[in-house]
């Protein structure tokens, strides 16, 4: 694509006497203040404890802002992306960011192939109505994640209690996948047609829950379905028996492979049902909304957005 470049012909003048004007610039000041590469570095260096948006730096020099939750497992933890379904009836189309945006194609395996690529989109504090991915997935090094599962549309000051599903990992297993998200999942693509389940799915992480527990997990996803996984995980990169690829299945590790019903983001193609089983939260829908029923994941789990953050 071409790229234009244009030169202001004159600059914009602020008034600094202007009372109105110094507040504003007084707030945009506090907030970058912290500028960091990361959350971890601006609790380590400023001893900041306290949620909320703050600036981190690129080591490209991109300036961007995120949410920082200064208080799990010892605080630290950068927000670096949000799953979000914005349509449960629209299947692989517009918004389905994480899978497809132009309908399930066996001829794009891949999808929009945003888990492996730098593309970035999206705003910190609408992460909960809308997609999310920022610098920091693919250039903090970073040991372990985080997730919430926020309802949304959620004001970000209540994401913490309103979080029906939190939980982190420990094992510090992104150190053997390339440090952060980007690299894992170029070591485990979410490409449809390129493995078989169960063998070829990716890690299955032990995790930490922080609200939650075993017996809630399994109550937010379909009756069908809590036979088929183990709560307690999380797992990267699954394979359906139609070898239709997703990305994470959030607080479970697959034991069956119907994994569609349960896991989220996807490579371009889901061959049974076409279109049915598409999108960003792939088939929670199955037999029904929000039914929790056979299939069908609760409405509870179905209506979040799904927040990953990583520890440094």
């Amino acid at each position: 694509g071409a790229m234009y470049v244009i030169q202001e012909a004159e600059a914009p003048c602020i008034n600094i006497s202007d009372t109105n004007s110094n507040h504003e610039l007084e707030k945009l000041l506090d907030r970058i203040k912290y500028v960091a590469r990361s959350c971890k570095e601006i609790l380590d260096k400023y001893h900041v404890y306290e949620d909320g948006l703050y600036y981190l730096i690129s080591p490209r020099g991109v300036l961007y802002q995120t949410f920082c939750d200064m208080t799990t497992a010892g605080g630290g933890w950068t927000l670096v992306a949000s799953v979000h379904e914005n349509n449960m009836y629209g299947k692989c189309t517009v918004g389905d960011r994480w899978s497809s945006e132009q309908g399930s194609n066996a001829n794009r395996p891949d999808g929009e192939g945003t888990w492996a690529n730098r593309v970035t989109f999206g705003t910190a504090d609408a992460a909960t109505s809308d997609d999310y991915k920022n610098p920091g997935y693919f250039e903090i090094a970073a040991q372990d994640v985080s997730v919430w599962h926020v309802p949304n549309n959620m004001a970000l000051e209540n994401w913490s209690t309103a979080s029906i599903l939190r939980y982190h990992t420990e094992n510090h297993f992104l150190t053997l996948h390339g440090g952060n998200l980007l690299n894992l999942f170029k070591k485990f693509p979410v490409s449809f047609g390129i493995g078989t389940c169960i063998p070829d799915n990716g890690p299955a992480i032990p995790i930490v829950y922080d609200t939650g527990n075993l017996d809630s997990t399994k109550i937010l996803y379909g009756p069908n379905s809590r036979g088929i996984f183990e709560p307690g995980f999380i797992t990267f990169r699954v394979f359906n028996y139609e070898k239709a690829a997703m990305a994470i299945c959030s607080g479970v590790k697959p034991t069956g492979c119907h994994t569609e019903h349960f896991c989220i983001g996807g490579g371009g193609h889901f061959p049974e049902g076409v279109p049915k089983q598409c999108g960003d939260f792939t088939s929670f829908d199955w037999d029904g909304y929000g039914t929790n029923t056979g299939w069908s994941a609760s409405k509870e789990i179905t209506e979040t957005a799904v927040c990953l953050s990583r520890w440094q």
